[in-house]
């Protein structure tokens, strides 16, 4: 897998910043621990900071100091670049780099913003730094004040520089072009750009380029008089208020920023009207020029409005304040949220995301990790919204899993309990739950008591079963609730957390029963490893399996674990591996194995086969070489209840590894067991896949 990729412009003002946003967005949800670093920053005395290096690490809340995601200033850079001393520079930032990169899953690189737009070597720079980085490229250029063969003859140029040094480009991406030039730019880069070097064209838009009343307050050196509360209004253009207010009206246009002196009262009070009526667009505000304050009762006026829209005073005159605004370039900062959403969502519509996800893959990833095993359960979660039923409904993990999920919109909960009970917990504990968004149910008083009773009884009265017992057995929470997923009133029920997995497993085995072709419920474990998840099984169930037992455990666990996106590769675990031990314990896993290679033969499976060489790669060549799972196995079977319970209970607490289950597998209709141990995080994603079994049900 591809480790990092270098953003580069290829002149200023290219919008690369947005390409970042979204790119580090992306990749949070595909990669466990993602980082940024931009080698060059660009601050400079003025200023203590990089402001675009403080937003990414703010905004994703990133683990590295500020001070360890860029190398050296730009005055530093060119300092070094210009006296020849190049190599010192490339030395810094491969060092800083490299400190990251041991430390990291992926780093987004970002060139450098072409600060001085007159420096020839600067695309040099960034070109070098991508080659010694060994960093894929993705090239933004921006297509403003460009035609289309304009963007194309650039984009083509950067291009034959770049696989001139042997550097991969990635990506090619034609940022802020005219909406009457995109499909101009689409048809002639698609035409030159080699075969998986994905394009992406993306239009101008106005929202991105405009800059906030705070950024140009900010660059004016303005006094702000109103409007405090109003400064992130975007403004898109600016008027000149020096002509009668008819024609001044008639020049308006949305997000206007006005620029008049401040002693004319008719064009303020004109503005501040403008803004207020339906019949004129929105204004963003008002620079008042030459020092000017209104006169007093146009002062008293505005103070008496609501709503006013900022009003910022500059001892300038008017035509060289015009200027500094139309030169001012608009800043995505950490605090600008709404600019911050707007360029993940524009990078989201126009960029291929699957496609680039592709590219950086470049090969197969060994193994999935918690992030992504994590995200991917919620996003399985929200495609079909399933009822979940939670006995333990006065429980408090109980309701604070139950608000996380309902917050997010996961699942439909069903508690069972008091009302009055419930709301008294939820208050007392201060629990962030809408108790309107969920379902309580009291089983006693239930409307349906009596028809799961007769149901109950039907289903079981060849096991002498009476009415009476059956009566007294849907009394119990667990009953009930297995009944309500039986009968199809809801669609899976999560227990355990004050019951045992006895207590909570037993009506699902009595009458919900297996799936067609199973005959042995049995459980799982996703255990969320640093950097990787693997399948432990059964770790909760069947204390002591016979040999045809444990072969269908390995085969109920490799349907899970390709159920949840994560390749089998399935370890029969002994205390021997391979050919070398004997014994009864060593003769029924092989027996075992044996049975599920002839039943699954394309079964990527191994065993008898000791732990440590069947995830340890180095010792897995050693001792059974040419394995496909040795090394690298993804779904682990124990040989019994003793070992398996034991085992991932201590690499839990050893390695502070997340366990989620146990899963059961092999029901007709999900039940899963919680562990009395377990955490508020536990039964949020025991839940979680709960519903996703849900899904499978026919």
């Amino acid at each position: 897998m591809i480790k990092k990729v270098y953003i580069t412009g290829t002149e200023a003002h290219s919008g690369k910043s947005v390409i970042t946003i979204g790119l580090v967005n992306m990749l949070l949800g595909k990669a466990q621990k993602v980082v940024f670093f931009k080698p060059i920053s660009s601050h400079n005395g003025l200023e203590k900071t990089d402001y675009h290096i403080e937003t990414i690490l703010n905004y994703f809340d990133l683990p590295v100091k500020y001070e360890d995601a860029y190398a050296c200033t730009w005055e530093k850079a060119v300092c070094q670049w210009e006296t020849e001393k190049q190599g010192e520079l490339l030395d810094t930032i491969i060092q800083k780099f490299r400190r990251l990169e041991e430390k990291y899953d992926f780093t987004v690189v970002e060139g450098t913003d072409y600060p001085d737009e007159g420096c020839a070597f600067e695309f040099e720079m960034n070109l070098q730094i991508a080659k010694n980085l060994r960093a894929p490229v993705i090239i933004v250029t921006s297509g403003e004040d460009k035609t289309a063969t304009q963007v194309a003859n650039a984009v083509s140029a950067a291009i034959y520089s770049f696989k001139a040094r042997e550097v991969q480009v990635l990506a090619v991406i034609a940022n802020k072009i005219m909406p009457e030039n995109v499909r101009a730019v689409e048809d002639l880069l698609s035409v030159q750009l080699s075969p998986g070097i994905l394009l992406s064209v993306i239009p101008e838009d106005i929202n991105l380029r405009s800059p906030t009343m705070n950024e140009i307050l900010e660059k004016i050196n303005g006094k702000i008089l109103f409007g405090k509360d109003q400064l992130a209004n975007h403004a898109d253009n600016f008027l000149i208020g020096a002509m009668q207010v008819p024609d001044f009206l008639h020049y308006l246009k949305k997000n206007v920023l006005i620029i008049t002196p401040g002693d004319r009262g008719d064009i303020i009070i004109s503005a501040l009207q403008a803004n207020l009526s339906a019949n004129y667009p929105k204004v963003a505000g008002i620079i008042l020029t030459t020092g000017y304050q209104p006169e007093e009762s146009v002062l008293k006026l505005i103070n008496g409005l609501e709503n006013v829209v900022p009003v910022i005073s500059v001892e300038s005159e008017t035509f060289p304040t015009s200027v500094k605004v139309a030169a001012i370039r608009s800043k995505i900062n950490a605090d600008n949220t709404q600019k911050i959403q707007l360029a993940i969502d524009t990078f989201t519509k126009f960029v291929n995301v699957r496609e680039l996800q592709k590219l950086i893959i470049s090969s197969k990833p060994s193994g999935i990790t918690p992030r992504i095993f994590q995200c991917q359960l919620i996003e399985w979660a929200r495609r079909s919204k399933k009822s979940i039923v939670l006995p333990e409904g006065t429980d408090e993990r109980i309701l604070k899993a139950a608000a996380k999920l309902v917050a997010q919109e996961l699942v439909d909960i069903i508690l069972f309990g008091h009302e009055n009970e419930i709301r008294a917990i939820v208050k007392q504990l201060d629990i962030d739950l809408d108790l309107n968004k969920v379902h309580i149910v009291h089983p006693a008083s239930d409307p349906n008591f009596n028809d799961f009773t007769d149901t109950l009884y039907e289903l079981r009265k060849n096991k002498n079963m009476t009415r009476e017992i059956a009566h007294d057995l849907m009394m119990d929470s667990s009953y009930f609730g297995t009944m309500m997923v039986y009968k199809g009133y809801a669609d899976g029920m999560v227990s355990g957390a004050v019951n045992t997995t006895q207590h909570t497993i037993k009506p699902a085995l009595q009458f919900i029963k297996t799936k067609p072709g199973v005959s042995l419920v049995s459980s799982i474990f996703f255990m969320c490893l640093p950097g990787r998840v693997c399948i432990f099984g059964d770790c909760a169930v069947n204390p002591n399996p016979t040999a045809e037992e444990l072969a269908e455990i390995a085969i109920s666990s490799a349907e899970s674990s390709k159920r949840f996106g994560i390749e089998p590769k399935v370890a029969m675990l002994s205390y021997s591996s391979g050919t070398s031990g004997i014994g009864e314990d060593v003769a029924k896993v092989r027996r075992a194995t044996e049975i599920v290679r002839i039943k699954f033969p394309d079964l990527k499976i191994e065993g008898p086969i000791q732990y440590d060489a069947a995830v340890d790669p180095a010792i897995g060549k050693n001792k059974l070489p040419g394995s496909e799972v040795a090394g690298q196995a993804s779904v682990l079977i124990f040989p019994d209840l003793n070992s398996g319970n034991n085992i991932y209970k201590a690499i839990q607490r050893e390695t502070g590894a997340l366990a989620i289950g146990p899963i059961l597998q092999g029901l007709r209709k999900p039940v899963n067991d919680l562990s009395r141990g377990c955490t508020v995080d536990d039964v949020f994603n025991t839940v979680i896949i709960n519903a996703i079994q849900c899904q499978d049900i026919q």
